[in-house]
């Protein structure tokens, strides 16, 4: 199951917190990413916030696997997990 997550940093959390922890988050998404969990990983253009894209078994699986971050573990930021389907429109080309 793919699943889109949606970084939101937590209000009032300083550059500096960040700083802190950033070379193991860094590691953290490379690792995850190595094990195939995180497919994808971008910033969003219109402000400083992290999208990825997971491979999980379920959602709960993908709350899991963002649990192990750093960032959130620090309760720097939160996720908003959202599953994603395949597009169904197609079959009205074939039907």
């Amino acid at each position: 199951m793919k699943i889109l997550a949606l970084e939101h940093e937590r209000p009032n959390v300083s550059a500096e917190r960040f700083q802190q922890y950033a070379k193991d988050e860094a590691r953290a998404v490379w690792e995850l990413t190595q094990s195939g969990l995180i497919r994808e990983s971008y910033f969003r253009a219109d402000r400083n916030e992290a999208v990825l894209v997971l491979e999980c078994a379920s959602l709960n699986e993908a709350q899991e696997t963002i649990s192990k971050l750093p960032f959130v573990q620090n309760q720097l930021i939160d996720f908003e997990l959202v599953p994603l389907k395949a597009y169904p429109g197609f079959e009205r080309l074939f039907s």
